[in-house]
């Protein structure tokens, strides 16, 4: 992959796909195609496979994915296991009939046991049960990775996964019951500060462990990985350190409620979760990778991009 190879990245107004956007511009390539979902719906097999056609690209980053937290993933069951089945589906046989050779994949944490052994390596995969909360995203990521896996297989193709660990940064959802937990203490913490809260309310009992990652790490890791050649399909991307959901709230307060006490609820009638969620990440080190943002310039960033957000 050179700065003027044609990349194609599916949700690039996402997490991922807008930070995949920011860093490859920051990188000099100059030959991005993304897609508008008015003009193109991935979840078209026909639509998918012309655009492919019409556009060749030789390179594809696969950030299209529906996603949310543990409510969300709880409420909306078929609509996760439907839609990221069918999106990745399209994608990726959409590439080989294209004869496009090269593509990543992103997996998530999700995809490992429930009660895994930690740090969690990729064989792990596949070894337990999931968590139900969110089983239906993780069947359906599972099921990409197979099909990567499967194509590599039988039509020599070169389909990679990255297993990226919880994913926080700009332009995240910043929804309090159906984005991801980062988000919504942000969000949360936030209207503390502004006085519209004086407590903070925690699913479960806030012991849960859990290891996040800042976005342009993800992104970095994918074109890093794009561009690395490697025996292996499957890659956990992660910072190799994760807190307990109480501290990630006392760590975000610091940043934004400094002196600030905050008074913390736990409604233990809502569910934790998997109890801790920590990647093995000594194969991405082995090929040369690792993660360069810290958590508190990483958070910092974050609640800049919630502030200009609200701003607007």
């Amino acid at each position: 992959m050179n700065k003027n190879s044609k990349i194609y990245i599916a949700g690039h107004t996402g997490l991922v796909g807008s930070a995949l956007v920011r860093r490859l511009k920051y990188f000099g390539y100059k030959n991005i195609l993304v897609s508008e979902r008015k003009q193109l719906d991935l979840k078209n097999y026909n639509k998918t496979f012309n655009f492919l056609k019409k556009n060749k690209p030789q390179f594809i980053f696969n950030a299209a994915a529906k996603v949310g937290g543990i409510l969300y993933n709880n409420n909306k069951k078929a609509e996760f296991i439907y839609d990221n089945i069918t999106i990745q589906n399209n994608l990726i046989h959409s590439a080989y009939k294209n004869r496009i050779k090269n593509l990543i994949f992103f997996g998530s944490s999700c995809v490992y046991p429930k009660l895994c052994k930690q740090p969690i390596k990729e064989d792990y995969l596949l070894s337990g049960k999931l968590e139900k909360t969110n089983e239906a995203y993780a069947i359906a990521k599972i099921a990409g990775i197979k099909m990567c896996e499967s194509y590599n297989f039988q039509y020599n193709t070169n389909y990679k996964c990255l297993m990226p660990a919880n994913t926080y940064g700009p332009n995240d959802k910043y929804h309090s019951l159906n984005s991801h937990f980062i988000p919504a203490l942000i969000k949360k913490l936030h209207h503390i500060k502004n006085k519209k809260n004086k407590k903070i309310i925690l699913w479960g009992n806030g012991k849960p462990k859990r290891e996040i990652l800042y976005v342009d790490d993800i992104a970095d890791a994918a074109i890093y990985f794009m561009k690395k050649k490697t025996s292996d399909a499957i890659i956990n991307i992660g910072s190799g350190i994760d807190y307990s959901i109480k501290e990630y709230v006392k760590i975000l307060a610091e940043v934004i409620l400094p002196n600030h006490k905050i008074k913390i609820d736990f409604d233990k009638t809502k569910p934790n979760g998997t109890p801790r969620k920590l990647l093995d990440i000594s194969l991405a080190r082995t090929y040369g990778w690792k993660a360069k943002v810290s958590l508190i310039e990483g958070i910092k960033k974050t609640y800049s991009d919630y502030l200009k957000n609200i701003s607007h």
